[in-house]
């Protein structure tokens, strides 16, 4: 990917050239190079994701009852 996106307009992009190769009667040789930008903006949402997954920290308390930061561990809809 030669431009720089953010996540949703990445994800928008990734939407409608899934709609193209569902609906759209392309030619192959069009039909690959969208397939391949298709897993390329996936890789990116994908990497996005996990970025952000790994920025998600929880604040607890230790056994001396001080505040501590700690790796978010749930599940997504814990949230």
């Amino acid at each position: 990917m030669k431009k720089k996106l953010d996540f949703e307009k990445a994800l928008k992009e990734l939407e409608k050239l899934v709609k193209q190769l569902e609906e759209d009667d392309l030619p192959l040789d069009k039909a690959l190079k969208t397939f391949e930008h298709g897993i390329e903006l996936s890789r990116y949402c994908a990497k996005c994701l996990d970025d952000v997954e790994k920025r998600i920290q929880q604040l607890s308390r230790d056994e001396n009852n001080e505040l501590v930061l700690n790796a978010w561990e749930g599940d997504s809809e814990d949230l």
